[in-house]
Formats: C-alpha cells, sequence, structure tokens
C-alpha cells in the first residue's frame, strides 16, 4: 500500500511519522513546495526506522507528484494558518487556492486515491477538494471529529481519574465552537458517563473541548500538530487495514439527519472503500437544535467560496 501526505508541515510529518512506525503502509510519500523540507523530514523518519524497528519506507518530494503516483490514500495538510489582520474571508481565499491545486495534482496522478482533508477551516476545505477532485463522496472526507473526540476523551479521563483507553464517545458537526458532544453516547467502560460526572463538571468539559485547539494556541503560539497528525493516520489506518471502524468524520451529507448539500461531522464506518456507511443517531430536540446551528454555520462559511468561484 502506498500512502501520501501533501504538506510537511508539524502535522503532516507528525501523520508520516505516526504511519511508517505503525507499519501501516509500505511506502509514504511526504510533499511540500518548500525546497528539501519533505526530503529531510522522510530522511530523518527512514533513519528512525533501525532504532524503532519498522519497515516502511517514506519518500520526500518538493512539489513533484508523479513520486505520489498510485497512491491508496492521500492526507492533505497544506494551508496556511491565521495570521494577524487575515480575516476569515482572507484564510479561506488562501487555502482554498492551496488545496484546489493540491487536489488537481493528486487526482491527476492517483484517481482511484481515498482524500482525507485535514486544512483549515477543515469543513469547507473538505468541500474543495471533494468538487475539486470530483471524486464520491465517500472517497472524500474531513478529520475533525477524531481529534477533537480525543480531546473530550482525555479531558474525561483526566477528570474521572481513569484510563482514556475506557471512555467512548461521538461529537458530531462542524469543526470548531458549534461542535455537538453527545454526553449521552458517551461512555467509560459501557457505563454512560453521566453517572459518573456531575453535569456541571460535564458541561465545562464540553465548553473546553469545543475551544480545545484555541487552548493549545495560547499556550504555544502555534496550532496542535501530535494530535492532529495521530488522529488523521488513524483514518488512514482504518481505510488501509478495512479495519471497519466507526469514527465521526466530515462528508457532504445528502440527506442524511435532514440535512443535504452540507459538509458536517458525523459516525460513519471506515475501511478500504471509505466511508461504507453514515450512522444515523436518533436525536432528540436538543441535539437536532445544536446540529441545526452548526449546519447553518458551515452553510455560511461555504457560501464563501461559492462567492469565490473556486
Amino acid at each position: 500500500m502506498k500512502v501520501t501526505v501533501v504538506g510537511a508541515g508539524n502535522v503532516g510529518a507528525t501523520c508520516a511519522d505516526v504511519l511508517a512506525y505503525k507499519e501501516i503502509a509500505q511506502e509514504i510519500v511526504l510533499v511540500d513546495i518548500k525546497e528539501g523540507v519533505a526530503e529531510g523530514k522522510a530522511l530523518d523518519i527512514w533513519q528512525k526506522a533501525p532504532i524503532d524497528v519498522y519497515d516502511s519506507r517514506t519518500i520526500g518530494s518538493t512539489n513533484d507528484y508523479s513520486k505520489t503516483a498510485n497512491s491508496d490514500v492521500v492526507v492533505i495538510t497544506s494551508g496556511l494558518p491565521r495570521k494577524p489582520g487575515m480575516t476569515r474571508d482572507d484564510l479561506i481565499e488562501t487555502n482554498a487556492g492551496i488545496v484546489k491545486s493540491v487536489t488537481e495534482n493528486v487526482v491527476k496522478h492517483s484517481p482511484n486515491a481515498i482524500i482525507i482533508v485535514v486544512s483549515n477551516p477543515l469543513d469547507v476545505m473538505t468541500y474543495q477538494a471533494h468538487i475539486t477532485s470530483k471524486l464520491p463522496r465517500t472517497k472524500v472526507m474531513g478529520m475533525a471529529g477524531i481529534l477533537d473526540t480525543a480531546r473530550y476523551r482525555a479531558f474525561l479521563a483526566e477528570e474521572l481519574n481513569v484510563s482514556p483507553k475506557e471512555i467512548q464517545a461521538i461529537l458530531m458537526g462542524g469543526h470548531g465552537d458549534t461542535m455537538v458532544p453527545l454526553p449521552r453516547y458517551t461512555t467509560v467502560a459501557g457505563i454512560p458517563v453521566t453517572e459518573l460526572i456531575a453535569k456541571d463538571k460535564l458541561d465545562a468539559i464540553i465548553e473546553r473541548t469545543k475551544f480545545g485547539g484555541g487552548e493549545l494556541v495560547k499556550l504555544m503560539g502555534t496550532s496542535a500538530w501530535y494530535a492532529p497528525g495521530s488522529a488523521a493516520a488513524q483514518m488512514v489506518e482504518a481505510i488501509v487495514k478495512d479495519q471497519k471502524r466507526v469514527f465521526p468524520v466530515c462528508i457532504k451529507l445528502d440527506g442524511e439527519y435532514g440535512i443535504d448539500d452540507c459538509y458536517l461531522g458525523v459516525p460513519v464506518i471506515l475501511g478500504k472503500n471509505g466511508i461504507e456507511k453514515v450512522i444515523e443517531l436518533d436525536l432528540n430536540a436538543e441535539e437536532k437544535a445544536l446540529l441545526e446551528v452548526s449546519r447553518g454555520h458551515v452553510k455560511e462559511v461555504m457560501a464563501v467560496l461559492d462567492k469565490l468561484g473556486k
């Protein structure tokens, strides 16, 4: 199996490193626009192979997509972070152009690849990659829900003083402060979390999860990379190994949850064909209302892209 990661920054390099360390693919290609960066990081990961004992071969490329040919899965992490003075619309225009160009090159050399988008703003960049690639919606998806869920589970594990391995949870909606955590579907070793934690503490954890990315930016002055890179690698693993894992993933909804033509995070089954099934949960009135708020926010951002004519 062959996997390409486009963007050799912190997130992309972490994703490639996890893929190699876990031997998820025989060949991992790291691509970046900056001269020598992808080659250097790929070489560094390869030189670690004798130490960590893995066989996956990592190769770097400066904007040469011919080396990515016939990739089974492609992860797109390319894009610029929002800078001081930059509006949301500016960020969308800049990153949409990057994601469009990357997607065109990806599809040219790997027309059958499954595409995972990590670039921000996540929901609208998934939209951009989907319309550019012209691939079925089941083969173009965004990584956000796994990261958001991981943060939620980590905070719960800390509060309850239990292993994070014991916590299962689902979040839905857009990536950011309109995400929809679902305490009703959160369990600790099968026990509903609401039986183990007070409502005020659970609400505080949910709020912290919604702004989890911002918390890290304040601490480090830049966005996270270990958890996002690992989350993308986990999606790749589920696809490459046909694991049929259930994850919250950003996909274009086509009638599910009563929503059409909007890119939102929902629980899906991930396997060798990409998104093999969208799981429709029986949401209560409060959950439906929160999802509707999230849908409205994402549609506003999608409208910005539509006006740009990308």
